[in-house]
């Protein structure tokens, strides 16, 4: 549509035909002489083993009609991923936390400890472990999204404090405690630097 004002000529729009060229004269109800109708529907997506926070997915053809007949264009999705009640997630490699017991962490022994995708996966605990400790299970991890490389699975014991002992309980650890030089050396070696210190005081 063009327009004379004064030198100046004004291009515009036409806002009856929008630049089509053509006016439909007895729209239809449901699109309304736009040419298209909005409607929901459900799609099955396919989702990769791997993916990530923010991990996008096309479907081409799904999107919104094209103007003026052209192809319809894409829609995208966006992967938000849940947060495990055991797993801390880094990439590929996964990381959780295991409580052992304080007798299980001074003797050793065996613990098992749950793996992506169902199963368990035995440990060997070590004398004199300590919170903290970090165990590395090669291939235990999430898969890659691309290839089929796996990341690992880091275990870290945290040694747990009993609590609510019975009477021959407490008799048998204060039998311990009295008995227990030599083998808590870090403890040991910071108190006799205390010591020490407070002796130049």
């Amino acid at each position: 549509m063009r327009a004379q004002s004064g030198f100046f000529t004004i291009e515009r729009t036409c806002p009856k035909c929008r630049g089509k060229g053509r006016v439909i004269s007895h729209p239809c109800r449901p699109c309304k002489g736009a040419g298209s109708v909005q409607k929901e529907r459900t799609l099955q997506v396919d989702i990769p083993k791997g993916v990530e926070e923010g991990t996008r997915i096309r479907l081409a053809g799904e999107g919104n009609a094209g103007l003026n007949g052209a192809p319809p264009g894409d829609l995208y999705i966006f992967l938000s991923v849940e947060q495990h009640p055991i797993f801390q997630r880094d990439s590929t490699d996964l990381y959780c936390q295991v409580p052992i017991s304080f007798a299980r962490a001074a003797l050793g022994g065996a613990i098992e400890v749950p793996v992506m995708g169902g199963g368990a996966a035995k440990i060997d605990i070590p004398e004199g472990t300590q919170t903290d400790h970090r165990f590395r299970l090669r291939g235990k991890g999430m898969p890659s999204l691309r290839g089929a490389a796996k990341g690992d699975l880091h275990v870290e014991v945290r040694v747990e404090t009993p609590t609510k002992l019975s009477k021959k309980q407490k008799g048998i650890l204060r039998a311990f405690a009295d008995a227990d030089k030599g083998t808590q050396p870090e403890a040991e070696s910071f108190f006799a630097k205390m010591k020490e210190f407070l002796a130049k005081q």
